[in-house]
């Protein structure tokens, strides 16, 4: 059952399609009011239809999250138009698919401003509000990728890494201050969104998310969970997350070489790229032809709808409790044989 007030104001950044989106739905459901932050015109607008369908209030704010100024500006008019801000959740992101070396500078920087500075953006406009109110709790949405780089994604598992570093800086400077803001880190797997048919591309097939892939709705669980239990410092989504940091952190440079063989073929299908495919990297791809994408991407026959990984992460004293009446009926077997024997 959730823990969570009612009728929260929540800000979720990236709101157009994708975890943005699915979240955005998620919160609804609650009937919290919800403030939808994109560059998409097209799909803003779409997702306000969402939350207003799903009982939830919206508001919509076109934004740029590399814009610093436009994103603490936007955060003013959310509370002068919908209340003080309880909750604020950082999802924008873009990319390019592409090796490092064709990856044009301004481009790399571009991912880096939006994918990295776009949440610290993002969180310095909601510590703006929420400090001197000593409450509320930011949400950053991260990745199996914010420990583990991958070839052909240099530019946002960069973003993703420094994220997680600037995630963990801050968290720390918090608990030192005895605020009682939060903020944790929601770390995600393959998650079927329309990222994969705009961002931009110079591999020669379409891109794909590795299997096994989540649908959004997922991530939108996982998120809306992390906004009401904000205590713990990250939770991870997917047993292929799980599995991945695991391998990370034991045996590194072995994964380098199994992603080395396996994750250029991995990361695409077996159908060329098209040659007009949208890019969003500069415009929003919805901005370009008008669009709504939606939370979805084309993945839909090969994504799941569950995460028993995400229910493990939200129930760690419920496992550590069974665990150890496991271990303590092993001890009391084993005591009853040993004295059986004497």
């Amino acid at each position: 059952m959730s823990t969570s007030p009612d009728h929260r104001v929540v800000v979720v950044t990236g709101a157009s399609a994708g975890i943005g989106r699915a979240s955005a739905q998620q919160f609804a459901e609650r009937g919290d009011t919800v403030a939808l932050l994109a560059r998409g015109e097209a799909g803003l607008e779409a997702a306000r239809a969402d939350v207003e369908r799903l009982g939830g209030r919206a508001g919509v704010y076109p934004v740029d999250m590399s814009d610093w100024q436009a994103v603490d500006k936007a955060a003013a008019q959310i509370e002068e138009e919908l209340g003080e801000i309880d909750v604020w959740v950082n999802v924008a992101f873009t990319s390019v698919f592409a090796r490092f070396v064709d990856i044009e500078p301004d481009e790399f920087e571009r991912v880096t401003r939006v994918t990295y500075l776009g949440f610290v953006n993002g969180t310095r406009a909601a510590l703006r509000r929420m400090l001197p109110r000593d409450r509320g709790t930011i949400v950053q949405v991260g990745s199996a990728l914010a420990y583990r780089g991958i070839p052909l994604q240099s530019a946002y598992c960069g973003s993703k890494h420094a994220t997680q570093g600037f995630h963990e800086a801050l968290r720390t400077e918090l608990m030192h201050d005895g605020s009682r803001v939060r903020v944790t880190m929601v770390q995600m797997p393959a998650v079927n969104t329309p990222q994969f048919t705009w961002v931009l591309s110079r591999l020669p097939n379409k891109a794909q998310p590795v299997p096994p892939i989540y649908q959004p709705e997922v991530a939108g669980r996982a998120v809306t969970y992390a906004a009401d239990h904000p205590g713990r410092r990250e939770y991870w989504v997917g047993g292929s997350t799980a599995a991945t940091l695991a391998a990370n952190a034991i045996a590194p440079g072995i994964l380098d070489r199994y992603l080395a063989r396996t994750g250029f073929d991995s990361q695409q299908t077996p159908d060329p790229r098209p040659a007009d495919q949208a890019a969003n990297l500069w415009e929003p791809a919805d901005g370009a032809d008008g669009h709504d994408y939606g939370a979805h991407g084309v993945f839909d026959d090969q994504s799941t709808s569950r995460s028993l990984q995400l229910w493990a992460s939200q129930h760690h004293g419920l496992l550590a409790a069974g665990a150890a009446a496991v271990l303590a009926g092993v001890a009391a077997t084993a005591r009853a044989a040993v004295h059986a024997r004497s």
